[in-house]
């Protein structure tokens, strides 16, 4: 098996599974109206997302994108999660990462950063 691993996100709705994909779900809550049988396959890895505070600064309180970005740059350092999340997604033959999120700016949200920060992984 290759090592080479694309990584990418997608809004979960309307998300629809490609041949290849490895889908994670990367919000902390399940998103809300989606049944998780409407999801067949897509794992959901809580311990890649942003944290509860972090996600309600950013969510609720309206914390600047780059300090919810740094903040949660931070809180992946301190855990092994990001690292055992590509670990799996290579162990499962797929070619593709698939990082699902909820919210509706799919620019400036969580997954965006992780896809960041995992594509630094791959480099090290």
């Amino acid at each position: 098996m290759s090592d080479e691993l694309s990584i990418g996100t997608a809004r979960v709705y309307g998300y629809e599974p490609a041949e290849g994909d490895c889908a994670v779900l990367v919000d902390r809550l399940w998103p809300r109206g989606v049944a998780k049988a409407a999801l067949p396959g897509v794992a959901w890895d809580k311990d890649v997302a942003p944290s509860e505070e972090l996600r309600r600064r950013f969510h609720h309180e309206g914390m600047a994108w780059g300090d919810f970005r740094r903040a949660y740059e931070h809180e992946l350092a301190d855990t092994q999660a990001p690292r055992a999340l590509l670990e799996r997604a290579r162990e499962s033959g797929r070619p593709r990462l698939v990082l699902l999120f909820g919210a509706k700016d799919t620019e400036h949200n969580n997954a965006r950063v992780l896809a960041d920060y995992l594509g630094k992984l791959t480099l090290d």
